[in-house]
């Protein structure tokens, strides 16, 4: 499969079952994802937190912070995600500033919708 757009760079695309899940709360990380097609389900604490459709990114925050995953993620029927590596994200970050930007609003929103406020 030939993946295009923001997502070209990616180190792998992997294909998820619905239910798959991706990572999981707790879990280190080292890689983030883009949803090539599908969805992803983030929940925290078995509380759903956001769906991220096609071009929407996820799994970002344990690369910025060298964490381990707040979120779990889980697909949403059949599923088509590109894996991004730590080093891919670094140079991605560096060279594209749209990448940077989308992945940027991309974690504005999930806090904001962990915000109760």
């Amino acid at each position: 499969m030939t993946i295009t757009g923001l997502f070209r760079s990616a180190d792998e695309v992997r294909e998820l079952a619905d239910g798959a899940v991706v990572f999981r709360e707790g879990d280190e990380g080292r890689e983030m994802f883009g949803v090539v097609s599908g969805a992803i389900a983030l929940s925290k604490g078995g509380r759903p937190v956001a769906t991220i459709g096609p071009e929407g990114t996820f799994g970002e925050l344990s690369i910025i912070d060298l964490e381990p995953r707040s979120l779990t993620a889980t697909a949403v029927g059949p599923t088509k995600v590109a894996v991004i590596s730590e080093r891919t994200f670094l140079a991605l970050v560096g060279e594209t500033p749209v990448f940077a930007l989308q992945v940027m609003r991309s974690l504005a929103d999930r806090l904001r919708a962990l915000d109760p406020s």
